[in-house]
Order: C-alpha cells, then structure tokens, then sequence
C-alpha cells in the first residue's frame, strides 16, 4: 500500500548498499520521497547530493513527515545532521565506536522527537523498509501523537480549496465554533458519525483553553462529537495519511498553520 499525503513535507534517511560505501547514512529533506532518491541515485548532475553523488546505489528507508512548513522541516534536517551543534540536542552523546551510523543517526532522531519544538508537531515516522527497522530504547520513545508507521509514501498534489474538480464548487461551510464561512485552513472530524468543520485556527484555539502558554496543540476535545481527539490525527485526517493508521490499529495487537495561531 501507497500512502498519498497532501502538502508533503519530510525529511528522510538514505542507506547505502553500495560494498565500497556500505552502511553510510545520508539525512535530507524532501517535498516528493520517490523523485528525490531516484535523484539521489541518478547522480549529481540530475539533481543528487554531492554527497551521494556516484556512491550509490541508495535505498530511502526512514522518513519523519507531518512538518506543517518546508522551513520547519529544514531546521529539522539541519539539527538530525549536526546533532552537536544544535543547542536543543547538548545532551545527546556521540557516536560510540560499537555504533553503526544507522544506530548512531537513529538514536538522534530518538532525542528530537522528545523535545520542542518537535514533540509537539503532529509528525508521523514512516520505516519505509523493514528490514533495516530499528525499535525505540527504553525511555526514547516518542510522544503517543507521534505514531510509527510503515510502507511507501507519495506526495499527493494539493486540491484546489475552492472545489472537488473542474466547474464544481464546494459547497458553503460554517464553522462550528465562530459560525464564519470556511473556505480554506479547513479542518473536519475524522470520526464517521461527526459532521464537525471549523477553522483550523479556531479549532486550535479551542484545544489550547487548557494550554493557554503553549502555540500547538496535541490533544482536545472535539466540540462536534465531544470525542478525545488527537491533533496530529486531524491534521493526518486532512492530509490523507490517516487511513494509514487505522490500518496499523486493525493489524496491530501547505501554508505554515503555526503561522495563523499567531494572530
């Protein structure tokens, strides 16, 4: 299965399977996963990294995705590259000598997601081979709004707010909580019996009353159907990755949003 997410942002982590460079690690950001490691693998001239350039082949194999920016997910390639530099990740230790660059990239990604600003963001991590699947350590574990998901993904082209297709409008909306018309920044419930649309802005405003010092939500109520819901599950719900984890819950036992919080 082909998950197809709207607005697409992530940054990924490239392995090499190439004998000579075996085992190397390669952190990046992309807006399209499958263009940009057949670039990677096409060589520089074709849009790869210097850095990969003639090294591969290389296989994409993790990717964090969710970030409601492109600069939001930079500063998050930037700080996955330069753990030591980064004033947010000064705890993480270096790389040990029984490390892999695998284990030593992974365990860094492990510290990001527990502290701000990522540990608020509604980010999915995607293992896009299994075999080179890591489990979390003990007391590394992501927030529980940070799911761990798997298979392949795409950048889906963003739908035009104004309609469904061609000709055909969408019909008027109202927000639930100011009564404004909606016609973009649109946000709806994802359960199946609930009707609730409202502004993504209002609607986080509603989370927050509880968090009056915090700028992103994670969990609130639903003021539709008065469910417990997960931001991040509104936000996957708009963007089309949700259906991903209901299908790990059967199995298992954009403009910058962040932007408009601030009016």
């Amino acid at each position: 299965m082909v998950v197809e997410v709207e607005n697409f942002f992530g940054v990924y982590m490239l392995y090499c399977t190439n004998p000579k460079f075996k085992g190397r690690i390669y952190i990046g950001f992309t807006v399209n996963p499958e263009r940009r490691v057949g670039q990677h693998n096409a060589g520089r001239r074709h849009g790869g990294a210097k850095r990969t350039s003639g090294r591969g082949p290389w296989e994409m194999i993790f990717i964090v995705h969710g970030f409601p920016s492109d600069i939001a997910a930079l500063r998050f390639e930037w700080a996955w590259q330069h753990p030591h530099s980064s004033r947010r990740l000064s705890h993480v230790a270096r790389r040990t000598r029984r490390e892999s660059s695998l284990q030593f990239h992974w365990r860094v990604v492990s510290h990001m997601l527990q502290v701000a600003p990522w540990n608020r963001m509604p980010l999915t991590t995607r293992w896009l081979r299994q075999e080179y699947r890591l489990d979390f350590a003990p007391g590394l574990q992501p927030p529980l709004h940070i799911p761990v998901t798997f298979g392949s993904v795409r950048a889906r082209k963003q739908q035009d707010p104004r309609g469904q297709g061609e000709g055909e409008e969408r019909p008027l909306e109202r927000c639930l909580l100011c009564e404004g018309v909606v016609q973009v920044s649109r946000l709806s419930c994802f359960h199946p019996s609930c009707t609730m649309v409202a502004h993504l802005t209002c609607l986080a405003k509603h989370f927050l009353k509880l968090e009056a010092a915090q700028l992103l939500p994670v969990e609130g109520e639903c003021p539709g159907c008065h469910s417990s819901v997960l931001w991040g599950n509104l936000i996957r719900h708009k963007k089309g990755c949700y259906g991903d984890l209901e299908e790990i819950a059967s199995t298992s036992p954009q403009t910058h949003w962040t932007d408009e919080l601030q009016v």
